[in-house]
């Protein structure tokens, strides 16, 4: 059975079969939804139904409240239809156009960046290049028809080599073969691009980035991006990690403050060791932006990193009154994607 699904405010229609996501049916039909790890961690695709039935096969999704959800609040890539449905949600003009496509890819290189991260440079066959917005990520596809999703660590006008960044996850598969197996010039196939992480050029808001751990990568994608665009608009980020040595790309950041005057590079350590001899900010790195930032209000905030990162980001903004349409997340489970860079 299917459903008819009307869209506010654009006046888009689909069909939802039953079963089927609200989110999968949008984008199988071309209607560009907002969207990030698919699996209701991150709340990139949420939205309100204004009118119509609908259920969650798992329960209330983990990027949601049950005062959001009272409110008529939902999470889309979630959201089963048992009914026609009204739904309020803005979808996006900016990734019309780019197609999501399945290629081969070889690894061209393989760099160690820290104790537990390593970057991937794949290369695409002669020819080819993938299309695609700064911030978004790409699935790598295992011969068992499982996925891995990783952030592209690279602004799209330098796609000689698609960056990526992965860290070492206790257990997880991928990555204990691609630190410990993989060897240069190893094929890979890959999706994407995928997702809603980029920067919304049409705000002049100043931009707030908080990145935890390796969600580094897609961050460090968007700022080199708005730095070759010679966008003037503040730039903080925030990096919070355990130690020094997770820093990976310090220098890096430190650069992009010390060359542009509107950008600034706030590192946390929450567990700094004895040899750090750190005279930073430390604790919890959504604290450290609420202390510098007391009132978030005039912000775009860009969080990405583990979820539970993001939802303690997203509850501290929401506590100070803060527009929650102005925070863009990417958080991904490992439970889903053990090879995920956050």
């Amino acid at each position: 059975m299917n459903y008819r699904v009307q869209v506010r405010p654009s006046g888009r229609e689909f069909t939802v079969e039953e079963g089927e996501s609200v989110l999968d049916a949008a984008l199988r039909q071309g209607i560009a939804f907002p969207y990030g790890c698919r699996n209701g961690a991150c709340g990139s695709c949420r939205g309100k139904v204004l009118d119509g039935d609908f259920a969650y096969p798992d329960g209330l999704p983990p990027a949601l409240t049950q005062k959001e959800a009272d409110q008529g609040l939902a999470v889309f890539c979630q959201a089963r239809a048992v009914s026609d449905l009204t739904i309020e949600v803005d979808a996006m003009s900016t990734v019309q156009g780019i197609r999501v496509r399945t290629l081969p890819a070889r690894v061209a290189r393989k760099e160690r960046l820290a104790h537990d991260v390593i970057g991937l440079y794949l290369k695409l066959p002669e020819g080819q290049r993938l299309q695609f917005l700064a911030g978004q990520y790409i699935d790598i596809l295992l011969k068992d028809g499982r996925r891995r999703a990783f952030s592209l660590a690279n602004p799209p006008f330098s796609d000689e080599y698609l960056e990526l960044h992965v860290r070492q996850v206790p257990g997880g598969e991928f990555s204990h073969y691609a630190f410990h197996d993989m060897h240069e010039k190893a094929l890979l196939r890959i999706r994407g691009p995928l997702g809603s992480f980029f920067l919304r050029e049409s705000s002049q808001r100043p931009l707030l980035f908080i990145a935890g751990g390796t969600g580094f990568a897609p961050v460090k994608g968007i700022i080199e991006y708005a730095l070759a665009r010679r966008i003037q608009r503040p730039i903080y980020l925030f990096w919070g990690v355990r130690a020094r040595r997770d820093l990976y790309m310090h220098e890096l950041a430190t650069q992009w403050a010390t060359e542009h005057a509107h950008v600034h590079y706030l590192p946390v350590l929450s567990e700094p060791e004895s040899e750090d001899q750190w005279s930073g900010r430390t604790g919890w790195v959504h604290e450290a932006v609420l202390a510098q930032f007391p009132d978030p209000a005039p912000y775009d905030v860009y969080a990405s990193g583990p979820p539970v990162m993001v939802h303690a980001v997203r509850d501290s903004l929401l506590a100070r009154g803060f527009d929650p349409s102005r925070m863009f997340s990417d958080a991904f489970e490992y439970a889903y994607v053990d090879g995920h860079n956050n």
